[in-house]
């Protein structure tokens, strides 16, 4: 029999090393040579991929397995970023870091959401979101103190996933469900669900808007507002800061307001951020951007995983792997934009970028609650 406050452990594990793969290229990207800007969309293209095998898998084969795979692919992808040069293998270690991220958010967040019951699942999906902040956070950290040696920070990463995962190897997880539970015809009969799509487009955004901001708010910074390299590099940690701020309130405010109400508020934060980035003349201005930027968007996975996962317990693996799909995608088609306007360096579109998601999740919010309670 599996104890809950171990997996929880486990998920919140996997789920900060997730937080370290969204990152992983923000401090370093300047130091990869010609070339590097199309990196993020490889690392994109690696966690959709991840995202397709988890949610099956989980539902078919348990987790246990899946989370030390992912884990272990994870650990592959930032050896490989730290010590690998030439950029067809980093493009490689970009696709296997990012399998493994994928695999390790969506199972995380579906484990946490079937263990618990609906009057703790939201609380606990926030605290779980927690922990993604507090993965990123680390490894800002460790870029900002350690300069101008990325490999470094990299290996302490990697000491401190081989601990978790031995100790996944150690814990009990839960049973698979009965494996005519999952079927192609269930699967694919999902996708008639308008709440499920439009939850999913809302995340496609969310998923947009981190994405660029975990890989391009540094190179912004740097061109667009003539920050040093150590000063744009800490902007991220006030993001994850800010992140972790608006995510350890979110389980109340939910209790409190509702789960939309909350969303709302969240993101006209997130706006405010983006209005203050764009106009900011000054380095507290940029961090206190980064940071309101950070606290708005921290509600937006917590809050829908809690939607979706209270509406469709029987197959909350391949709904949550449906789901985070399509987001991906969102993450995918933002980092190319961004790439391909910084490679013609034209920077200023990056801000415009951000408010363009925030603008269409506020949009989406209404539509997709209306249609969960048909």
């Amino acid at each position: 029999m599996y104890k809950k406050n171990l997996v929880f452990i486990a998920s919140c594990a996997g789920l900060a090393f997730f937080g370290v793969t969204m990152l992983a290229l923000g401090p370093v990207l300047s130091h990869l040579g010609e070339g590097a800007n199309a990196l993020p969309a490889t690392l994109s293209v690696g966690i959709i991929a991840g995202t397709v095998v988890f949610g099956p898998v989980a539902d078919k084969s348990g987790y246990k397995g899946l989370l030390i795979f992912g884990s272990v692919a994870t650990l592959l992808g930032i050896q490989g970023l730290a010590n690998l040069t030439a950029m067809p293998l980093l493009h490689v270690s970009m696709l296997m870091l990012g399998v493994g991220g994928g695999i390790l958010n969506g199972e995380t967040n579906a484990l946490v959401a079937a263990i618990y019951d609906d009057k703790t699942r939201g609380g606990r999906l926030s605290l779980l979101g927690a922990f993604y902040c507090i993965g990123a956070l680390l490894w800002t950290l460790l870029n900002y103190f350690i300069k101008d040696r990325f490999a470094l920070p990299l290996n302490c990463i990697s000491v401190i996933m081989v601990v978790f995962i031995v100790f996944f190897f150690f814990i009990q997880f839960p049973k698979p469900r009965p494996y005519n539970n999952v079927s192609v015809k269930k699967t694919l009969g999902l996708l008639k669900y308008p709440a499920l799509i439009l939850f999913a487009l809302l995340l496609f955004f969310q998923s947009g808007f981190e994405g660029i901001t975990g890989n391009f708010t540094i190179r912004f910074l740097e061109n667009a507002h003539g920050t040093t390299a150590g000063a744009a590099t800490l902007s991220l940690t006030w993001f994850t800061v800010g992140m972790l701020a608006g995510r350890l309130p979110l389980g109340f405010l939910m209790k409190k307001l509702g789960g939309s109400t909350t969303l709302y508020l969240y993101l006209c934060v997130a706006l405010a951020g983006v209005a203050l980035l764009y106009f900011a003349s000054h380095i507290i201005l940029v961090y206190a951007a980064t940071a309101l930027i950070g606290s708005g968007v921290g509600a937006t996975y917590p809050v829908v995983y809690n939607y979706l996962g209270g509406s469709f317990k029987e197959l909350s693996g391949t709904v949550f792997s449906i789901a985070i799909f399509i987001a991906l995608w969102g993450q995918f088609t933002f980092n190319k934009i961004i790439g391909v306007l910084f490679d013609k360096e034209q920077f200023d579109y990056f801000p415009i970028a951000l408010a363009f998601a925030v603008g269409m999740m506020l949009i989406l919010l209404p539509v997709a609650k209306s249609k969960l309670k048909k």
